[in-house]
């Protein structure tokens, strides 16, 4: 067996593997005679059928396979000795008539090769790197919810200013009928707080959609609509009330701060703050950093260049999936997931620059410390060993959880490098404004 390759360009290349006869005969003469042991055919007792009916009945088809299976088997090897970062698989060559007949073969093979590039971690243009922070505003609020939540519902007669209100918003043509509790500083202006304050159970209010709130997202809650249905959306609506409450503030004492942190974990408001805080910093720290993730993925794909074998891409798209595609459907699709393609391949370059390494006993730790965190959430605090090893290795045993696993370990390791090497400026905000900076009005 021979295999040769001719370069293109820095991005294609065709190999070529020539077969000779003896590469395969033994193999096929083989399992000939294995066929003949054991092969009916009538007129003739089994294990006496002549090797020649058997050549005829059966060699075509058993060359054609064993041929196939060391062209594969030489051509991984090749690939995997000669250390070739391919892009997709290995195309063959339309062939219009092969001679099986003959004793030697050649088959050709495009190649689409993966670009050599730098990549550039410290830009000219640093990225923000957000520190977000529970400011006192926010902490109270969380104090004043906390109460509220623990606190006596006490039923009333007529709707004041801090009522909880339940009742159904109605709209037959949108069919909307949907049962909440709400409160009127969700609404957006004093007109609506107006129609409610002095408002009695059984009372029907009609409000329009439009303006009704300031965030979308309480008006998809209120209304059980989708995003899509509620943009824009300008109808009357019936509000009929059903139910109205106060809320006694519960007191911020130590029976309290039990229920919320475990006996004596927490013995003042002081403590309890600080605790609001600590707990809210650790889930704004995880939002900084997807969102220092999201930007420096976006400047690497951005700022580093290379160019793509696109047209061998396209083509293999074609045959790829589980459905074929036409050249216009595969080029459509390359498009689609060009810059996907590009950053695997900076991400690829990035672990091996960074020797970022992944072992079984990391993904075993990853997910024994996940079970703990979500054990603690549900007041088993000191769960023992076995029964964390037991439960990891069921969720383990499920591939792409450990997969998923494995991807968020090296997210994790990437970002480390990032905040290593990266050009970043620190931004220090409280989450009101890192919202309203990041995300806007949306």
């Amino acid at each position: 067996m021979n295999i040769t390759r001719e370069n293109i360009d820095e991005l294609n290349a065709v190999v070529k593997v020539d077969i000779a006869k003896e590469d395969y005969s033994d193999k096929v003469e083989k399992i000939l005679t294995d066929y003949r042991k054991s092969a009916n055919i009538p007129g003739f007792r089994k294990g006496h059928v002549p090797m020649g009916l058997v050549k005829k009945q059966y060699g075509k088809a058993v060359l054609v396979d064993e041929v196939n299976k060391l062209l594969q088997d030489a051509l991984n090897k090749y690939l995997t000795e000669e250390k070739l970062d391919v892009l997709g698989q290995p195309l063959p060559k339309p062939q219009d008539h092969i001679d099986w007949n003959s004793d030697k073969f050649s088959f050709e093979f495009e190649l689409g090769l993966a670009p050599e590039f730098d990549i550039k971690l410290k830009g000219k243009k640093a990225i923000t790197h957000y520190n977000i922070v529970a400011d006192d505003k926010m902490i109270d609020e969380q104090v004043e919810r906390i109460q509220k939540q623990y606190g006596k519902i006490i039923s009333q007669d007529t709707v004041e200013k801090d009522s909880e209100i339940t009742g159904t918003f109605k709209n037959e043509e949108k069919e909307i009928d949907n049962t909440v509790t709400l409160t009127l500083d969700k609404f957006k202006g004093k007109a609506t707080e107006k129609k409610f304050v002095g408002a009695k159970v059984g009372d029907v209010i009609t409000l329009k959609t439009k303006g009704l709130y300031d965030d979308d997202h309480e008006l998809m809650h209120a209304l059980k609509l989708g995003h899509d249905k509620v943009h824009g959306l300008n109808i009357d609506v019936t509000f009929t009330i059903t139910e109205i409450n106060q809320r006694e503030l519960a007191d911020l004492d130590q029976e309290l701060f039990d229920k919320l942190f475990g006996p004596k974990a927490v013995t003042s408001v002081t403590e309890m703050k600080n605790k609001i805080k600590e707990d809210s910093e650790k889930q704004f720290k995880q939002q900084a950093d997807q969102k220092l993730l999201n930007d420096v993925t976006e400047y690497l794909v951005d700022s580093t260049k290379f160019d793509l074998p696109a047209e061998f891409l396209q083509k293999w798209m074609q045959t790829a999936g589980e459905q074929p595609l036409d050249e216009s459907q595969a080029k459509e699709e390359y498009e689609k997931s060009e810059k996907s393609l590009r950053y695997q391949l900076i991400e690829g370059k990035l672990i091996t620059d960074n020797d970022i390494q992944v072992t079984i006993e990391d993904i075993k730790d990853h997910a024994k410390n996940m079970i703990k965190m979500q054990m603690a959430q549900f007041g088993q605090m000191n769960p023992s060993e076995k029964e964390l090893e037991d439960i990891a290795a069921r969720v383990l045993s499920n591939q792409e959880e450990a997969r998923r696993i494995s991807e968020q370990i090296i997210s994790q390791r990437l970002l480390d490098v990032y905040k290593e090497k990266a050009n970043l400026k620190v931004k220090e905000l409280s989450y009101d404004k890192f919202v309203k900076e990041v995300y806007g009005n949306k």
